[in-house]
């Protein structure tokens, strides 16, 4: 199991592409680190099988982030089949009937289904660009998260800079906040347009932060994670 003292507001996004780099990754950082993100990028590198292996041979936590959007039943039946690898988190977009049916397919589970409000790597302009209405880009994600709750989610993704207002609305009481785009001080943004350091995003609301290449790009992935850690606490 992880070392108690492990401080699991830190995901470690295993962004890499299939499961034996993952693992590599993994055994690398040792006890430093005990949640892991899996994404789409895995899926067919092995990465439900890394997930399994990293959670019943390793004892950490897994969020699998698939970011499901389809038809109700669909969504339903996909989070079915994927609560049986008891993962912890699985991301779905915020939609609200893509949410009420994957909380449907989490029935009976600890599966914690978080919500997309949009995504860390769009803007305003993308927006425009995808035909999203009109408004203030945190406005839209406040209004995301707030429906989100409303169906049942357990938390959202969301930019750190939204996570303070997230925070602050009352349907966000006892429900998870989770951002990517965070970045160390001096890192590469890459193709994140709405970041922040981690202290200023548990600062904003955060309960974990995800981080990718900062970590797994690193010369010294553990010294990375370590010092991630240091300035959390």
């Amino acid at each position: 199991m992880p070392n108690a003292q492990t401080d699991d507001r830190l995901i470690v996004a295993l962004d890499v592409p299939n499961a034996l780099k993952g693992l590599e990754i993994a055994e690398s950082l040792g006890s430093a680190v005990s949640f892991y993100k899996i994404g789409l990028g895995m899926l067919t590198g092995g990465g439900l099988a890394l997930a399994n292996e990293l959670k019943q041979e390793h004892g950490k936590r897994i969020f699998l982030d698939m970011k499901l959007f389809d038809i109700g039943n669909t969504v339903e039946n996909a989070v079915r089949g994927l609560s049986q690898f008891d993962l912890d988190f699985l991301t779905v977009h915020g939609d609200t009937h893509v949410v009420r049916a994957a909380k449907e397919g989490a029935a009976g589970t600890d599966l914690k289904i978080l919500a997309v409000t949009i995504l860390t790597s769009l803007n305003r302009a993308d927006l425009d660009a995808g035909l999203i209405r009109n408004g203030d880009m945190e406005e839209l994600v406040l209004e995301r998260a707030a429906k989100a709750f409303d169906a049942g989610a357990d938390g959202v993704i969301a930019s750190p800079q939204e996570a303070r207002g997230i925070r602050a609305l009352s349907e966000s009481k006892g429900r998870l906040i989770v951002t990517p785009g965070v970045r160390p001080t001096g890192s590469d943004v890459g193709d994140q347009k709405r970041i922040a350091t981690p202290s200023q995003a548990i600062a904003n609301g955060a309960d974990h932060i995800v981080v990718g290449r900062p970590i797994v790009k690193a010369p010294s992935p553990v010294e990375a994670a370590q010092a991630i850690l240091s300035e959390l606490s």
